[in-house]
């Protein structure tokens, strides 16, 4: 019978050390806590914030966001939006890495500065450059250097919606 007592001593020590470690670090938890405001946790400011993710917005980007009012013919990379452009005959419109482009009005031909294409994702296929750029297509532009121009053929220039920046060149 010792042997059992003893036993059953043992295991509600361990029980009762177990509980009381348990309840020591979950008080230790509620007093370790940071205040709000402190300077373990500094409380931010709107234009803060609004400051960081245009920084953000531009390391994205490569810095080439447009200021329309400058004069700038760049395009908006930040935003997500389809932007109407007009091309006219002559120039070509070079989209940034990642852009979207559809060719609504005009003919266009693809134009790229390396042995690559644009890619068709309408149709689901690559177009090389110097082929023609069939309209109302997604178009995908994957590297930079690479664009579309109108076709010599035509005397008008392109409209077309561009999403992700652009250069008209």
């Amino acid at each position: 019978m010792d042997f059992k007592r003893i036993s059953y001593t043992a295991i509600a020590a361990v029980f009762i050390a177990a509980a009381g470690f348990g309840l020591y670090k979950t008080v230790y938890a509620d007093t370790s806590t940071v205040t709000p405001g402190s300077t373990e946790d500094p409380i931010v400011t709107k234009s803060y914030v609004d400051q960081k993710i245009a920084e953000l917005l531009k390391q994205e980007s490569g810095g080439n966001v447009g200021n329309p009012e400058s004069g700038d013919k760049s395009g908006n990379a930040g935003s997500n939006a389809l932007e109407v452009v007009t091309v006219p005959f002559g120039k070509k419109i070079m989209v940034n890495a990642g852009g979207e482009l559809v060719v609504r009005v005009g003919k266009a031909v693809a134009y790229s500065s390396d042995a690559n294409g644009l890619s068709d994702l309408t149709a689901g296929t690559d177009i090389p450059s110097g082929k023609a750029v069939p309209t109302n297509h997604l178009i995908l532009f994957p590297r930079d250097g690479r664009g579309v121009e109108p076709d010599q053929n035509q005397k008008n220039g392109l409209t077309v919606l561009v999403r992700g920046g652009y250069k008209l060149e």
